[in-house]
């Protein structure tokens, strides 16, 4: 891709998708309040320069590039996307793999990489291919409608994260590797999407040029780093993740005690093996941000407006580089889903056929109904996609005013630097 002859500046507003499989279709619905009812307030669309996302943030990252030229309508599309979904043509148990899955456990046959996991990903292909025309982002790049897009996954062999990055810029992406992220100039299409989704067990790794790759968020489930990096001065994150609960207390400050439980079930493990291997570090990140913020805000007051500037010099960074105020809005469900999806799962309405229908009922039913984390993983329904949706559009309006603060902030500053 050529360098553009004129290189504009641009608001600067990151959009981080994490991860979450199924769970994902929340991130639409705060999507959708952005581009519709902060636009609408603001006067104008909504300049979402950076997106970056893990996983299913990654598949709706790309969808949002790929339709970039549509401020409000490509939202409508991801809409139709996810509330089109049908459990039983997107989750295809295949018998050939769980049965070379077991025997690679045992160390007979071909490697579990090679013969991959418990789910047919061919299904999962063929939704990207039809939902996201990756070579249109190669356009709307040249146009600098966005500037830059990434997908993170895990390379296998090396245990780093990786982040495939198409930007609009030819020059060298600017962030150095280390040790545990490793950048990657890319032409972005479904293999790097299918790639970063690969969820471990569920899905077989991905070869790309030689090496394999599983889901992005055993590594980098919440993708701050990369929209950071590319240039991003405020961020949206969002994050099907609902926050957790201090326990439960008695009156006289006793922690409630818990009945005694029954002995966990394979699917409840695996449920919390995901939950596990996908965990972020989101509050310690933000915290980190608050403390940067704090220190140069403080330094502007005493110093004057150059201290920034000043700073970053005198530590040795280039400019636009090195310490920078990052403005965050960080919208998280205010809503459990594993609850939301084992109720969904138990009503009688609820039919999926086969094995996997029958498995679907027997964690909903027979474990205990807050820790259904497997279900709302795999439940690629497309009615409980809407309800997701339409949480994600409550939660959004919660956080109306400050999303409409740092979008106005973000586009004045860019204003007052051109």
């Amino acid at each position: 891709m050529s360098e553009p002859a004129h290189e504009p500046t641009t608001p600067g507003i990151g959009v981080v998708l994490a991860g979450g499989a199924a769970r994902g279709a929340y991130q639409v619905g705060v999507l959708e309040h952005i581009v519709e009812r902060v636009a609408d307030d603001l006067g104008y669309e909504v300049p979402l320069d950076i997106l970056c996302g893990t996983s299913v943030g990654a598949m709706n990252a790309c969808m949002m590039a790929a339709h970039a030229d549509q401020p409000r309508g490509r939202v409508a599309h991801m809409s139709a996307v996810w509330t089109g979904l049908k459990i039983n043509e997107l989750l295809r148990p295949a018998a050939q793999s769980m049965f070379d899955f077991a025997r690679g456990l045992v160390g007979r046959g071909t490697s579990i990489l090679e013969t991959g996991a418990l789910l047919d990903p061919a299904p999962l292909a063929g939704l990207l291919s039809r939902a996201i025309p990756f070579e249109r982002i190669d356009a709307h790049l040249r146009a600098g409608r966005i500037q830059a897009v990434t997908v993170s996954a895990t390379q296998l062999t090396s245990g780093r994260s990786v982040v495939f990055v198409q930007r609009r810029r030819a020059h060298p992406i600017p962030w150095p590797e280390s040790h545990q992220v490793l950048p990657r100039a890319v032409r972005l299409r479904a293999v790097h999407t299918l790639a970063s989704s690969a969820l471990p067990l569920l899905f077989p790794a991905v070869c790309i040029d030689g090496r394999y790759y599983s889901d992005g968020g055993l590594l980098q489930n919440i993708p701050l780093s990369p929209a950071r990096r590319l240039g991003a001065r405020a961020l949206i994150i969002i994050n099907p993740k609902h926050a957790p609960t201090a326990p439960v207390q008695r009156a006289g400050g006793e922690p409630h005690r818990m009945p005694a439980e029954a002995p966990p079930s394979a699917l409840f493990l695996l449920g919390k093996t995901l939950n596990a291997l996908l965990v972020d570090r989101i509050d310690n990140e933000l915290d980190r941000f608050e403390k940067i913020n704090a220190i140069l805000d403080a330094g502007t007051r005493i110093h004057g407006p150059t201290f920034n500037e000043a700073l970053n010099r005198e530590l040795g960074y280039d400019a636009n580089a090195g310490l920078q105020r990052i403005e965050v809005v960080h919208v998280r469900s205010s809503l459990n889903i594993p609850i939301l999806a084992a109720e969904y799962v138990r009503h009688p309405k609820f039919h999926v056929p086969g094995v996997l229908g029958r498995m679907m009922k027997h964690v909903a039913n027979g474990e205990n109904i807050s820790d259904a984390d497997l279900l709302s993983y795999v439940l690629f329904d497309g009615e409980f996609a809407g309800r997701l949706i339409e949480i994600g559009r409550m939660d959004a309006q919660a956080h109306h005013e400050r999303l409409c603060g740092l979008v106005d902030s973000a586009v004045k500053r860019h204003r007052e630097a051109e």
